[in-house]
């Protein structure tokens, strides 16, 4: 009797990364020891101009000939990395137009590894997903350069609970953008 050889993997199935279920809002408070981004680094104020300037990193890691080769299984590729952080973007901007317009909000769930397979970030084009990223960054900029002082202390709630500010919403959302550049060494 012959052992069953397992089947060819299905090369229209895609895995995301491997799932991350850290709770990382505590790099609000500290260093990341990982990529050194401190939320207390950066005030309300400076977010935007922070946005503005983490752009151009992420157009040369995404313009690299291996942006679309994955460094290990179960961890993304530049590429993969480059959708996430654009649509990250794209949430945030959501999340901070909600805490702008209402008391306290309520944020959706966003399942980011679902996200990643329904849009099949490994068939992304490169170039595109730059480009699309900046927009997104500058929409997200915007938004937080139109916050006024009396804004930067409203509230948000992710919906595991986590609470937010405004201003600590921009530094949650600056380390994810900061620490996917360390993961892509960019």
């Amino acid at each position: 009797m012959t052992a069953a050889t397992p089947p060819e993997p299905d090369p229209d199935d895609y895995r995301p990364a491997d799932p991350d279920a850290k709770d990382w809002t505590w790099v609000i408070a500290g260093r990341c020891p990982e990529c050194g981004f401190a939320g207390t680094d950066v005030a309300g104020p400076d977010v935007a101009g922070t946005v503005h300037d983490l752009v151009p990193r992420w157009r040369a890691a995404l313009n690299r000939l291996d942006a679309r080769d994955r460094p290990a299984p179960g961890v993304w590729s530049t590429l993969e990395y480059g959708a996430h952080v654009r649509d990250v973007h794209r949430v945030f901007a959501e999340r901070l137009q909600l805490m702008l317009t209402q008391d306290d909000p309520l944020f959706a769930n966003w399942d980011q590894d679902a996200t990643a397979a329904e849009e099949r970030y490994d068939r992304q084009d490169p170039g595109r997903v730059a480009d699309e990223l900046a927009d997104a960054a500058a929409a997200l900029a915007a938004g937080f350069a139109a916050v006024r002082p009396d804004q930067w202390d409203r509230a948000g709630r992710r919906s595991n609970g986590s609470s937010f500010t405004v201003t600590t919403l921009g530094q949650y959302f600056l380390h994810d953008v900061v620490h996917h550049l360390h993961d892509v060494r960019a």
